[in-house]
């Protein structure tokens, strides 16, 4: 019984809003079982213009995925990579993330974040 019950948790989708940088909040349904993170949930829902997002493609080497986390959501702790990347991009805040190091998990429900300006 176990496993199976694991299996429906597992395909379940999440909940989050994603504030665009015009400020209009999108209310998402994001995949847990995609292996996505959140700056690929921007992109696919063409929340942000084509090249502005991502532009590293996901390696936490450009910034332009920031947001800010505006729900109590716990997040995965950061790595190096990434608060070395935020300690030298513009428009950081306390509670500034890159959206490629937030895995989409059920976690992650009713995560709100708000894209940061284009730097």
């Amino acid at each position: 019984m176990f496993p199976h019950s694991w299996k429906l948790i597992m395909e379940q989708d999440i909940n989050i809003t994603i504030i665009d940088r015009e400020g209009v909040k999108h209310q998402i349904e994001a995949p847990t079982d995609m292996a996505m993170n959140l700056m690929e949930i921007v992109r696919s829902y063409e929340l942000a213009p084509e090249g502005t997002i991502g532009i590293c493609g996901g390696m936490a080497m450009c910034a332009s995925c920031q947001c800010y986390v505006l729900s109590e959501t716990e997040l995965p702790e950061m790595q190096d990579d990434e608060e070395a990347m935020l300690s030298e991009a513009f428009d950081v805040k306390d509670n500034s993330r890159l959206g490629c190091q937030i895995q989409m998990t059920p976690e992650m429900e009713g995560l709100e974040v708000e894209l940061a300006p284009e730097s």
